[in-house]
């Protein structure tokens, strides 16, 4: 199983993914965080398996209209079995913001953030 730190040492894929994300460019965060998910174990993989899925059900449920409720319920198998905060990140806090994210009746609503604390 890798640590949590693991997660900050490709520090690259893991800022870009963040600030992607945090830029309302879903797609292309998942897309940042794959190199990083190919390579991970333990709870860094469920932990960006978690993360590329919310990233997918936001880009769905706004530039597709479909599916999003499918890979939601799919990153919950792996936030279940981490901690509310992980490697830095609030995932309670995040789950919680990209639920409304995908309730919300406009884009402008629907702005979830990673919120990040650097170890």
């Amino acid at each position: 199983m890798v640590g949590a730190d693991a997660l900050v040492s490709d520090s690259a894929a893991w800022q870009d993914g963040i600030r992607l994300f945090n830029s309302g460019h879903w797609w292309e965060a998942h897309e940042a965080w794959e190199g990083a998910w190919l390579r991970a174990a333990g709870d860094e993989r469920a932990c960006l398996s978690a993360l590329i899925l919310l990233a997918a059900a936001l880009h769905k449920r706004w530039h597709h209209g479909s599916l999003a409720h499918r890979n939601f319920t799919k990153s919950e198998k792996y936030l279940d079995a981490l901690p509310a905060e992980f490697a830095g990140i609030r995932l309670a806090a995040l789950r919680a913001d990209v639920w409304s994210a995908l309730q919300a009746d406009t884009l402008e609503q629907a702005r979830p953030q990673v919120q990040y604390t650097a170890h």
